[in-house]
């Protein structure tokens, strides 16, 4: 599985992927994170990269990726086209317009809107990352819950902890709540 997370310096961007590397890592699987970002980390454009493997990884600097996770429409526009072929995107509704017309093709899409709930919810745009990568991970079930909160614990700055637990199981309701509600109006 290849992730991508994309967006501006300081939306904890390359945080995200380390955290979901690491995550990986605690539960047995090979992973590996690279980052990229502008000389000003702070509201400049940025990446970060994961993959997560059963086997050794091989590649270093995949040229498409299984999941696109962008907070900023400049980040969408740049990176929709390396999404590959029945890939997921995971985009913040909020900041990002997508544009099917550049889409691949079979794409799931999945738009919430992390940095209102962020700031409603917790009083702190800075942790709209952690209801991402809670959303996330419950959708597409990439690492153990205990392992994805682990890494968040041991990854956040000391007195951080519990307002980004908290944001991470608030993305988590919110995938779990709309599994249930596509299943429950299917029936």
């Amino acid at each position: 599985m290849i992730i991508r997370f994309a967006g501006f310096g300081g939306q904890g961007v390359v945080l995200s992927s380390y955290i979901i590397g690491q995550s990986a890592a605690f539960d047995g699987k090979h992973a590996l994170q690279n980052q990229a970002y502008g000389s000003e980390s702070r509201g400049g454009e940025c990446r970060g990269d994961v993959i997560i493997s059963d086997d050794e990884i091989c590649e270093l600097e995949p040229v498409s990726q299984d999941v696109l996770v962008v907070m900023t429409q400049p980040a969408y526009d740049k990176y929709i086209s390396r999404l590959k072929p029945n890939g997921t995107l995971i985009y913040d509704r909020d900041l990002v317009m997508p544009d099917p017309d550049s889409e691949p093709p079979i794409i799931a899409k999945h738009g919430l809107n992390p940095t209102d709930v962020a700031l409603k919810k917790f009083g702190k745009k800075i942790v709209a990352n952690m209801v991402l990568l809670g959303y996330m991970n419950t959708l597409l079930n990439l690492v153990s819950d205990n392992s994805l909160a682990d890494a968040v614990s041991r990854s956040v700055p000391s007195g951080t902890q519990d307002l980004n637990l908290a944001a991470l199981r608030e993305g988590m309701a919110m995938a779990r709540s709309e599994c249930c509600s596509e299943s429950s109006s299917i029936a």
